[in-house]
């Protein structure tokens, strides 16, 4: 049996994150939405998403398919109820779909048409699920939790530096290689602290669980850290941060403020800047929904930062509340920039730019070799697809 991994309509909603990835690949809590159902499913897994995304994304038939909605959380509950499915029958959960067995190798018209000629099943458990941006961070702590419990079963810690402060002590692990140095203060019992192998927590971080990292990440000295936040794998931070997911390879690594925000992969934050996460009226935030075009309550009194892959601002860059960059954008300059900036913009204040395909990509480029990685030629092509997807937005946005 193929397991495979499908994008529904909520991926417009999770635009810029899902310009570049499946939902499947949105990393909330310690795991991307992938790693957990691969974790549950006992197997590697295929992606059904848009076709552009697909190359490097692949489906991966076969004649026995058992397709999961990506926009939802695994568990062991629900993955016992969607191992049961037999083929002809799908899982639903107050009408959303949940998964479905076929033994069709193609979805020609569609997913929703395909799970319409099969018989229904409800699922009489609870359902998490990422259906807007800012589901990202809000369902962060919950997340960690829940991965934390996961990863450390019958598990044992590194043992716990003598230099450092920690409360809780039963809520920290620590991975193989992993280095926290002298002065350092955990507070694991607000929630659990998971420091991943060889990252490196410098001296006098102050950190407030639920709080994890992912491999090679480095928490810079003196970073001040509160729940729920997670570094996903390669990531560099310093300064304050306060509930912030980085999907991975992203650095804010110095001062300035960053709360309720998600950091894409290979985003970059210059010295002190500083993100608004709260309008001074305490009113609802709303932000730009650039799948439809229109502005949308989120419901939350804070909501900051939302930064596209490859995005980078430069120093004392002042973001406010609900600010949403698109991919590969380069922000700089006084003053706010404009809360909602379409992918390859360049420039700050009044003054935008297209930002040159061919110019982005070769930043992108260095960038990585930075990290010992290489830009592939399905990635050039997702991001050239990307850019031609937004030209219209964005050249309405420069004029």
């Amino acid at each position: 049996m193929q397991v495979i991994l499908f994008d529904d309509d909520s991926r417009l909603r999770l635009l810029p994150f899902t310009h570049t990835r499946p939902i499947a690949d949105i990393r909330c809590g310690i795991l991307t939405m992938r790693q957990r159902w691969e974790h549950y499913m006992h197997q590697s897994t295929g992606t059904y998403t848009e076709s552009y995304l697909q190359e490097l994304y692949p489906i991966y038939t076969d004649n026995d398919m058992l397709f999961i909605n990506s926009k939802i959380f695994a568990d062991a509950l629900l993955a016992t109820a969607i191992d049961k499915l037999t083929t002809g029958q799908k899982l639903l959960k107050e009408g959303t779909l949940i998964a479905f067995r076929t033994k069709h190798t193609l979805v020609e018209n569609g997913i929703d048409a395909l799970a319409n000629t099969l018989t229904a099943l409800e699922y009489a458990g609870e359902i998490n699920t990422i259906k807007n941006i800012w589901d990202i961070f809000s369902q962060n702590d919950r997340a960690i939790r829940e991965d934390f419990a996961t990863l450390t079963k019958d598990r044992k810690s590194q043992p716990i530096p003598k230099d450092i402060v920690v409360t809780g002590a039963e809520n920290l692990f620590i991975e193989e290689g992993a280095n926290i140095y002298a002065g350092c203060v955990i507070n694991a019992s607000t929630g659990p602290v998971y420091i991943g192998c060889d990252t490196e927590i410098l001296e006098g971080s102050l950190i407030r669980g639920p709080f994890a990292t992912n491999e090679h990440c480095v928490v810079k000295m003196g970073a001040k850290i509160y729940g729920a936040t997670t570094l996903g794998p390669g990531c560099k931070v310093g300064g304050e941060i306060n509930n912030v997911v980085f999907f991975a390879n992203s650095n804010k690594a110095h001062d300035g403020y960053l709360g309720n925000a998600v950091i894409g992969e290979w985003c970059n934050l210059g010295a002190d800047t500083n993100c608004s996460n709260l309008k001074n009226n305490y009113d609802e935030v709303k932000l730009w929904d650039e799948g439809t075009d229109k502005t949308v309550g989120t419901g939350l009194t804070f909501c900051g930062l939302f930064m596209g892959d490859h995005s980078k601002c430069g120093i004392n860059t002042m973001f406010n509340t609900g600010t949403i960059l698109g991919v590969s954008c380069n922000i700089y300059g006084g003053g706010y920039p404009k809360t909602a900036i379409p992918s390859y913009c360049w420039g700050g204040g009044d003054k935008m730019y297209t930002y040159d395909f061919d110019k982005a990509m070769n930043t992108a480029r260095r960038m990585m070799a930075r990290r010992n990685k290489e830009l592939s030629d399905g990635e050039i092509a997702i991001y050239r697809f990307v850019f031609d997807k937004t030209r219209a937005k964005r050249e309405i946005f420069v004029k």
